[in-house]
């Protein structure tokens, strides 16, 4: 009988400490989660691609007085998927695209771009770095003085203005 009593403590007292354990590993989680808060607030929760409405679009840019503007990266596959679909508008609207990056796979995603001025290599990072581009792809309506009326970063059937019109 004193074996089966010893035995019943030993577990009353496991569970106490499993207890206590317990509280302080939520104790931990709560003081982390309100760490991930307040980090969470002082980052931005996504590209910010409105900040380019206004700004005026470099002159290499400007040359092939383009109506849309669609702004890639060679490293990025969103691109690859948004491209041909942004060059088959040219039919509709006056077009340029600016591809940013070097390498086999930049001129992958220029030729992909057919039948639109294409801008690559350095001046196109000048472009990219002029207008602080936050996202790829973006896509950007132009004014007739050359500003930015509309910025959009994702596909384009998202678009709020069709490209076409």
């Amino acid at each position: 009988m004193t074996v089966l009593a010893a035995a019943v403590a030993l577990v009353g007292v496991l569970c106490v400490f499993d207890l206590f354990l317990t509280f302080a590993v939520l104790r931990r989680l709560r003081e982390h989660t309100a760490e991930l808060a307040a980090l969470a607030g002082t980052r931005r929760p996504g590209p910010d691609v409105g900040a380019l409405v206004g700004r005026r679009l470099p002159d290499p840019v400007l040359a092939h007085e383009p109506r849309w503007v669609g702004v890639f990266d060679a490293h990025c596959s969103t691109c690859f998927e948004h491209a041909p679909a942004f060059a088959a508008e040219a039919a509709h609207t006056p077009l340029a695209a600016v591809v940013a990056g070097s390498g086999p796979k930049a001129g992958e995603l220029a030729a992909l771009l057919t039948g639109i001025p294409v801008l690559t290599g350095t001046a196109a990072a000048e472009v990219v770095s002029a207008l602080e581009v936050p996202a790829f792809p973006t896509f950007l309506r132009v004014a007739p003085d050359g500003t930015v009326e509309l910025a959009h970063a994702g596909p384009l059937a998202e678009l709020p203005v069709p490209v076409g019109a």
